[in-house]
Order: C-alpha cells, then sequence, then structure tokens
C-alpha cells in the first residue's frame, strides 16, 4: 500500500484553462495576421498535404515568424505566455485544491496534458503549478532559435502520457519504461486517482481512458459557448465523460464542488483498502 495518496489533476489547456488557443494572445497579431487568417492557413496546410494538424500549426508559426523577423527563442515564446488569458478563478484554483488535499491527508499534483506549445504554457502566470507539462515543443539551434518540432502532440499522443503519470515517468523521450508490465500496487498514481479536465473532441481518448479505468473525466465548457456547452453535453450523454462543468475554478463554483467530492471519494476508498490489507 503506497505511503501518500497521490490525486492527479491532469489538464488540457486552450479551451479548458485558457478561453482560446494560446497562439490567438500576441502571437498572431505579432506576425500580422487575424486568428480566422492563421488556423485557416493551417488547416490549408493539413488538408493539402494530408498531414498532422499539430505539424501544420507549428510549421505555420515557424515561417510566419520568419517573414516577419520575429526570433523564435525560449524567451520569445515564454513573452507571449505571458499575454495568455484564463478563465475566472485558475489563477487561485491550484492553492485552493492543494489546501484542500493538504487538510485531507491528500498530495495534489498537477499536470499538463495539451496540443498547445509546452514553452508558451511555460511562460504563462500558471506554469509552476505543474509537476510536468506534457506538451508540443520545438528543437533549437546553437544560436537558441527554434528551427524544427522536437515534439508534436495530438489527440491519440495524449494518451501516452496519462500512462506516464500513472508509472511516475516524466521523460518525453523514454518509450521504453512506459511500456513494461508492473503490477498495479507498484504504479505511482492509479487510474482511479485521476482526474481528467478537456473542453473539447479531441480529448475524448483521455476522457475515456481515465473513465475506463476507474478514474473520474470532467468536461469542461465556456459559459459564453453554446457550441462548447453541447459537445460537453454530447460527451456526457455518450458517457465518455463523468461531469461536465462550466470554466471557472472559483471557490464558489461547481468545478470545486465536484473536485473536492471526487477527492474525498477518492480518499474513502483509500482508507477502505487499507483495511481490507489489516
Amino acid at each position: 500500500m503506497r505511503k501518500q495518496l497521490i490525486v492527479a489533476l491532469v489538464y488540457d489547456f486552450d479551451g479548458t484553462l485558457s478561453p482560446g488557443n494560446m497562439q490567438e494572445f500576441g502571437f498572431i497579431q505579432a506576425i500580422g495576421k487575424t486568428p480566422e487568417e492563421f488556423w485557416r492557413m493551417s488547416d490549408e496546410i493539413a488538408k493539402g498535404q494530408d498531414a498532422s494538424n499539430i505539424l501544420a500549426y507549428m510549421k505555420l508559426m515557424f515561417d510566419e515568424a520568419r517573414k516577419a523577423g520575429i526570433p523564435l527563442r525560449k524567451e520569445d515564446f515564454k513573452k507571449f505566455g505571458q499575454k495568455i488569458e484564463l478563465f475566472p478563478g485558475v489563477l487561485e484554483w491550484f492553492r485552493l485544491i492543494n489546501e484542500y488535499g493538504k487538510a485531507h491527508g491528500v498530495r495534489i499534483e498537477h499536470y499538463i496534458n495539451s496540443s498547445g506549445l509546452a514553452e508558451m504554457i511555460e511562460g504563462s502566470p500558471i506554469a509552476g503549478e505543474f509537476k510536468r507539462i506534457f506538451a508540443c515543443s520545438f528543437l533549437y539551434n546553437d544560436k537558441g532559435e527554434a528551427e524544427w518540432p522536437g515534439v508534436a502532440v495530438d489527440y491519440t499522443a495524449k494518451t501516452q502520457f496519462l500512462f506516464k503519470i500513472n508509472k511516475g515517468i516524466l521523460s518525453i523521450r523514454d518509450n521504453k519504461r512506459v511500456n513494461e508490465s508492473q503490477l498495479d500496487e507498484n504504479k505511482r498514481i492509479p487510474f482511479p486517482a485521476m482526474i481528467y479536465f478537456g473542453d473539447g473532441e479531441t480529448d475524448v481518448p483521455c476522457m475515456k481512458i481515465v473513465k475506463m479505468f476507474g478514474g473520474n473525466s470532467i468536461a469542461v465548457y465556456s459559459q459564453k459557448s453554446e457550441r462548447k456547452r453541447n459537445i460537453a453535453r454530447k460527451l456526457l450523454r455518450q458517457k465518455r465523460v463523468n461531469f461536465i462543468c462550466p470554466a471557472d475554478y472559483g471557490k464558489d463554483s461547481k468545478m470545486y464542488g465536484i473536485v473536492c467530492a471526487i477527492i474525498d471519494k477518492i480518499k474513502a476508498e483509500y482508507e477502505l483498502k487499507k483495511l481490507e490489507n489489516v
């Protein structure tokens, strides 16, 4: 039996913690495009060459920045990340949940599992809250400038990171230990001790895996978007998630109440399991 109960909160980023795609809070404007223009161009690249949407947007960022004379070093991405907007309550959320967990004898860990850019998330005001940010990133030359995609995370690639969190593996590159057989009782964070937060259909494989293995998945939606609300309702109707919730992370929010109740349930099951082993 584990000495301390750890609960992992795993978040998508765009549309889940932030009301838009992170590129839309400064980068796209800096290259002289509108968000609509940028994403249309990205989609055209992907469709025209039957390519990955993720690699297409990363190449477009690289090409358009070069045309505009904008350097793409890690510090440049972080500066754009500082401008990312967050949903209500996100800034206080981590402290609130950590305190609730501590008061109930539960260690809370937060992870990002995103198709956005790790370098931009690392510049956001909440970057320090996460044990690990699993997301897309670039490779850099000897001048520190981005020159090629290093990690591309699409909706199926996201699922691998759940198994890495499950086994306590923080390396993106590691593809050996994550595939090694391991007894459930030796896994660092069992799936029933995971809560997954996502906003859309690209999160479905992760939501379904977490729910299927006994954890909880929450479909998050912006209260300003009827389309997002309908997607969340559809996911609940299809039994792909356990809960749907407005993107409000304040202490008086539905989100806070649901997550605290899930933590209580995980804690109770942990204590019952301990009694079985007496």
